[in-house]
């Protein structure tokens, strides 16, 4: 028997080589990550049911306030329509946002029996670097993350759909997508764990994965 018969990919930790995928976005104001505000941040976990597909499971959402000394681009904040002053923003600190976010992470990965995180995002890089700054400048200690692997939708949708904007990638994958909503953290986050989901279930659904190799061949 070879090792990819023996092994039940119907099991989330063998399904990304020991890694728990984690769906973020971010809502910032600027690009750079080491100056600019992070100002909004969602995360959804997933999960696999006996089959061996996967859907979103668990989520966390928070507004955060500016760090000290942040630069604020006021074009950014025209695009994301963040009204930082606005206090039913209910806004938290970079500490308690990434502290809980953690927390959630660590307790899904500690379920699936996975070894580590690994970040999933449209145009991966933006999100993982400001979530890393942030971490970084709180002190927090456990990161559950993988310093600089992720999986990016953007890339697999390029490949999947010849998409890679996410709203286009979400309709030829037949994801309702509302433009009104784009742009908030949590709304991306769940539209952009759909399309990772849908695009895992869908390769596996084709035959795709796994892919059991015939020593005959």
């Amino acid at each position: 028997m070879s090792d990819t018969q023996e092994t039940n990919y119907n099991l989330l930790k063998n399904r990304f080589r020991g890694y728990f995928p984690v769906i973020i976005d971010v809502e910032t104001a600027g690009f750079n990550a080491q100056t600019d505000a992070l100002l909004e941040l969602a995360a959804i976990t997933v999960k696999m049911d006996e089959n061996g597909f996967l859907f979103p499971d668990q989520k966390c959402h928070f507004h955060i306030e500016p760090f000290e000394g942040a630069n604020i681009n006021p074009e950014s904040l025209k695009f994301n329509g963040i009204d930082i002053e606005n206090p039913l923003r209910g806004a938290i600190s970079e500490n308690i946002a990434i502290s809980e976010l953690f927390k959630m992470v660590r307790r899904g990965q500690k379920e699936a029996d996975c070894q580590r995180s690994i970040i999933v995002a449209h145009n991966a890089t933006f999100d993982q670097s400001f979530l890393m700054a942030a971490a970084e400048r709180t002190g927090i200690k456990r990161n559950p993350f993988h310093p600089f692997g992720m999986f990016d939708t953007a890339t697999l949708s390029g490949f999947m759909f010849g998409q890679t904007v996410l709203v286009k990638a979400c309709q030829a994958a037949k994801i309702p997508f509302d433009g009104k909503q784009a742009h908030s953290a949590l709304y991306d986050t769940e539209r952009t764990a759909e399309l990772f989901c849908y695009m895992v279930n869908q390769f596996k659904k084709l035959g795709g994965f796994p892919h059991i190799i015939n020593p005959n061949e």
